[in-house]
């Protein structure tokens, strides 16, 4: 009985352990995430892409982007504003999106940055959310 018991420990401690380091958020990227939540405009709060920090890099917030170099605004575009599937990227409306993403982006940034303790934010491929949405990234 204290063989099962014993092992019965083991087994929470690895559970715990993998929770600590593997699973919980880190408290400064809920609270990033947060202020862009309430501080941000109905139009950041409410746009096709959560713009959110992704993890921290020391004081250097690291968020997410649905575009990159590697991911052309062409590819991704058409699933944040469907209206723009077949439109040409010369398009007032195709440039009209562009812009509005773009400006959202440095929105969340701006807020972002605002915060105590963070010296930079850094962009990266939001890749996780590419592939929810059916883009294939690879």
């Amino acid at each position: 009985m204290q063989r099962v018991a014993g092992w019965g420990m083991v087994a929470l401690a690895v559970l715990a352990a993998i929770w600590w380091f593997g699973l919980r958020t880190d408290p400064r990227v809920d609270a990033l995430n947060h202020a862009i939540e309430t501080q941000g405009s109905a139009a950041l709060r409410h746009y096709a892409y959560p713009f959110r920090v992704l993890r921290m890099d020391g004081s250097v917030a690291v968020m997410g982007s649905p575009r990159s170099a590697q991911m052309p605004v062409q590819k991704m575009i058409r699933v944040i504003d469907p209206s723009l599937e077949g439109a040409d990227p010369g398009n007032a409306d195709f440039i009209a999106a562009e812009k509005q993403m773009a400006t959202l982006q440095f929105e969340a940034r701006a807020i972002v940055l605002a915060q105590p303790g963070i010296s930079a934010v850094r962009f990266e491929l939001d890749r996780d959310w590419l592939r929810s949405q059916g883009i294939d990234v690879d």
